[in-house]
């Protein structure tokens, strides 16, 4: 089903044109769309359902799809922070969350912009050199999403509105970059030697703290699953640090890159690849690269110890 695109070493599946989903009015929130988007999804085109079906099952060597091109109903600027309000329509947000509901489960984290379902990543000026994704300036680090969090995404889905050619979504998968570690250094991975601190947008209070010790790598050695983040991640150990330094070696040199254009779906599978982005120069004109993202979890029932309705609290 996948074929490969010129401009990605990532699959990527054409889909055939098809309008924007319908909202009912009924629907007035985002948690209630979530609610309708099991059935929104049974009117995908055949394309674009089973290659979400099939990720679900097995998401690749490459463990990320790009889905193209997809309805997104009217665009307006771009809005110059995530939650400020625009006039658009709720057509991508529909879509974004009937693609996660095929998947699983779509929540928010508390933190992140209020726990809200679909989050639009959109440059800020007051962010441009931080590492979170409003950012610009810098290049955003490999990372497992919410790498920290007892219950991390299974899936991100990243749904691009509008985009920049300067913006490079990078991806590294774990089957590629284990095969690559010198033996001494994986085995070390595959140990609980390593801590994570907490993202900058989950701490508003400012204050760190590191997780406990916990492998990088864990299950089959040739396809393992994977947590790390290189700007949060620390070895505990001079062991464990050189073998850290390694895995981020041959992440930059075995990663690969998509610049998303509009209309495109990039679903990752956050249980085995990392991702990061290029820098970029924003206008802040209303033209700014737009993406929403959504948050996927395979089991409601598995965090409901820390979680309202679909919204989870920070660790």
């Amino acid at each position: 089903m996948f074929q490969t695109a010129l401009r990605s070493a990532l699959p990527v599946v054409e889909v055939p044109s098809f309008p924007p989903l319908h909202v009912p009015e009924t629907v007035t929130c985002l948690d209630g769309l979530a609610r309708r988007a099991g059935a929104l999804a049974r009117t995908f085109p055949a394309a674009l359902y089973e290659t979400l079906v099939d990720f679900g099952d097995d998401s690749g060597e490459a463990g990320a799809v790009v889905l193209r091109p997809l309805p997104l109903g009217e665009v307006p600027p771009t809005p110059v922070t995530p939650t400020m309000a625009t006039s658009k329509s709720w057509a991508s947000e529909a879509l974004l969350l009937a693609a996660a509901r095929r998947l699983g489960q779509p929540v928010g984290y508390a933190p992140e912009h209020g726990g809200d379902l679909v989050q639009n990543i959109v440059p800020v000026a007051t962010s441009a050199s931080r590492q979170i994704s409003t950012s610009s300036r810098v290049t955003l680090m490999f990372h497992t999403e919410t790498a920290f969090h007892p219950f991390r995404p299974r899936y991100l889905l990243l749904l691009c509105l509008r985009g920049d050619p300067a913006a490079r979504t990078t991806l590294a998968a774990s089957p590629a970059l284990v095969g690559a570690l010198p033996a001494q250094h994986r085995r070390v991975l595959f140990e609980p030697r390593f801590r994570t601190a907490v993202d900058e947008s989950h701490r508003p209070d400012g204050r760190q703290y590191l997780g406990a010790p916990r492998p990088v790598f864990e299950g089959p050695s040739d396809r393992p699953l994977m947590v790390f983040d290189a700007d949060l991640m620390v070895g505990i150990d001079g062991e464990a640090t050189a073998a850290l330094e390694a895995l981020a070696d041959v992440v930059e040199e075995l990663h690969t890159s998509v610049v998303l254009e509009a209309g495109d779906l990039l679903v990752v599978d956050n249980y085995r690849v990392v991702h990061g982005r290029s820098s970029f120069t924003p206008r802040f004109d209303g033209t700014d690269r737009w993406l929403q993202r959504s948050f996927v979890i395979s089991d409601l029932a598995t965090c409901a110890t820390v979680r309202e309705g679909r919204v989870l609290a920070s660790a």
